[in-house]
């Protein structure tokens, strides 16, 4: 139970996905949000595969040298997960109150998950009375393996920090959204959060995340191709990847390469938000908003446009935050925002002290 008139504390925000780790350090002014400390280190391949940890001790390293790296003196953390360890559903309940729902949720929701009930933690959010007025009421389910959660608490308190929050990337990215893209009335949008190995997508509507689904494609998938159809190192066809230029790799063959993987990308996307859309009476989606660092690809935002019919933009979570000019360059800022939707989502999140 968070009390009122505890002082908020202060906490350090690690996403921990499969490619690189993403520190974010934020304080809340009268003003709004202040970007404090910001970094990225890079995880090896395999260390983290589809959202679940292989190398513990690899991550831990790797978070300890970042922690180093930008002298971060708070101990709590806040991170989030992703992928298929993570179910989030919109159900229908009978109308409750909230204390009545929490009481009930383990055996109102066994039916829509997938794994023993003992196996996972449930959350949940009240959406609100159903439309139609049958007695009911929308609740987004979310429920996380966890042996999952345990890897990601246990390689936090390895490197000598305090987990307060995991979250999920999904809500971490509705919460960037809120700080730095105030949703108009009746605006709906989807958020695309293309990450190394997975593709997260929500919609959110009103502000609240409503619909969310993983796909196992992402950044990976396209130094593939490129490494694959070039010939190449997997090192060289990422340094391509990202526009950059690899000694002894010819890039004529490389838009074939990052169209293929594009094209499928772009119609998984838009297969995803036609089956919301189709479950949904009267809902549609007014922008596409893309994230993650597999959104740099060249040309995937204009591609992903033609095949949805939807506009889309690139996110960036560093918009509305105020910064210091000394301590960070506005330019070099635009071109990390990508990689740190999910990181800037967790470092608003705030509790008081038990």
């Amino acid at each position: 139970m968070n009390l009122p008139f505890l002082k908020k504390k202060d906490a350090a925000a690690f996403d921990i996905g499969s490619n690189s780790i993403k520190l974010v350090q934020m304080n809340q002014t009268k003003k709004g949000w202040e970007l404090l400390k910001l970094g990225m280190a890079e995880l090896p391949p395999e260390a983290i595969v589809d959202g679940s940890i292989i190398d513990a001790l690899t991550v831990t390293n790797t978070l300890k040298d970042l922690i180093k790296e930008h002298n971060v003196k708070v101990k709590d953390a806040v991170s989030s997960l992703t992928g298929h360890s993570v179910i989030i559903k919109k159900v229908s309940f009978p109308a409750m109150t909230e204390e009545e729902l929490a009481e009930s949720i383990q055996w109102e929701a066994e039916q829509y998950i997938p794994f023993p009930i003992t196996d996972v933690n449930i959350d949940f959010q009240i959406l609100g009375a159903d439309t139609e007025g049958r007695g009911q009421m929308d609740v987004m389910l979310v429920a996380v393996k966890k042996d999952v959660i345990n890897d990601y608490t246990n390689v936090i308190r390895e490197a000598g920090l305090n987990p307060v929050v995991i979250d999920v990337d999904s809500f971490a990215l509705e919460n960037m959204m809120e700080i730095n893209y105030p949703v108009a009335p009746g605006e709906n949008i989807a958020m695309v959060n293309v990450g190394a190995s997975i593709t997260s997508i929500s919609v959110i509507l009103g502000g609240l995340t409503i619909f969310t689904r993983s796909i196992p494609m992402g950044g990976n998938q396209f130094t593939e191709e490129i490494q694959r159809q070039l010939n190449i190192s997997f090192k060289d066809a990422e340094e391509l990847k990202t526009g950059r230029k690899a000694p002894g790799a010819e890039a004529s063959s490389l838009p074939l390469a990052i169209e293929t993987i594009s094209t499928n990308l772009a119609f998984e996307v838009k297969r995803s938000l036609d089956f919301f859309l189709g479950g949904s009476q009267g809902s549609y989606v007014n922008k596409i908003y893309l994230s993650g660092g597999g959104s740099k690809v060249a040309g995937l935002q204009n591609l992903m446009q033609d095949k949805t019919t939807i506009p889309v933009e690139t996110a960036n979570p560093f918009k509305n935050l105020e910064v210091n000019p000394k301590t960070f360059d506005r330019e070099s800022l635009k071109e990390l925002a990508p990689f740190f939707g999910v990181a800037v989502g967790l470092a608003t999140r705030r509790f008081a002290d038990r």
